[in-house]
């Protein structure tokens, strides 16, 4: 059955993710419309696969997957750096990069080695969330221009957001509040693309 929107102030949509950062900022950006319900809270705890070269798929897949499990409508998303002089990467394996382990300081180690003695530090992080909704698939897209710097600053955020400073910024993602960042952020301007379209159906 689809999830429906219960007759209280609060909405309820599954965000197809045990992410906990992820759900941390989601549920801080739709606080005042949507109860956001993750995997955890349905009692799904099962690591769902990202087995393709887009962004757009994996999302998608995600979200057909949990819908499959629940019979609910919900949404997902896939996340990703892209470093122009690493072609690209980490792209769709930005989580994976260093390997399975999903090592976040060995992620960033390697990002930082990879682009030692490189001038071209133009980056950006790309998120796609993924609607399911009475059976339509929609699509959400957010973008956020930055560089690489050579050492991560600050111990907030989580990632790459230490090593990643966005276009107009002294700061990195990692030094900013969660506030600003979720404003100006990939994630966050995918989000609230999401949260509009929401308003209106």
């Amino acid at each position: 059955m689809r999830l429906k929107i219960i007759k209280s102030s609060m909405k309820k949509i599954i965000f197809a993710t045990n992410n906990a950062h992820k759900l941390s900022e989601v549920r801080q950006i739709l606080a005042d419309v949507y109860e956001v319900v993750s995997l955890a809270d349905m009692g799904i705890t099962d690591d769902i696969p990202e087995p393709y070269d887009t962004f757009e798929e994996n999302a998608l897949t995600k979200a057909h997957t949990i819908a499959q499990q629940t019979g609910c409508d919900c949404f997902a998303e896939d996340t990703g750096l892209v470093i122009d002089a690493l072609g690209g990467e980490p792209g769709v394996k930005s989580a994976r990069y260093a390997g399975e382990a999903r090592s976040t300081s060995a992620n960033m180690e390697l990002v930082l080695h990879k682009m030692q003695g490189v001038t071209n530090r133009q980056a950006r992080f790309k998120t796609v969330v993924a609607l399911l909704l009475e059976g339509k698939e929609y699509l959400f897209e957010g973008i956020a221009e930055g560089n690489i710097l050579t050492a991560p600053s600050g111990g907030g955020g989580f990632g790459y957001d230490p090593i990643f400073e966005p276009l107009g910024y002294t700061q990195t993602f990692a030094q900013m509040p969660a506030e600003l960042k979720n404003q100006i952020s990939h994630r966050g301007k995918a989000v609230q693309k999401l949260l509009d379209f929401l308003h209106k159906v």
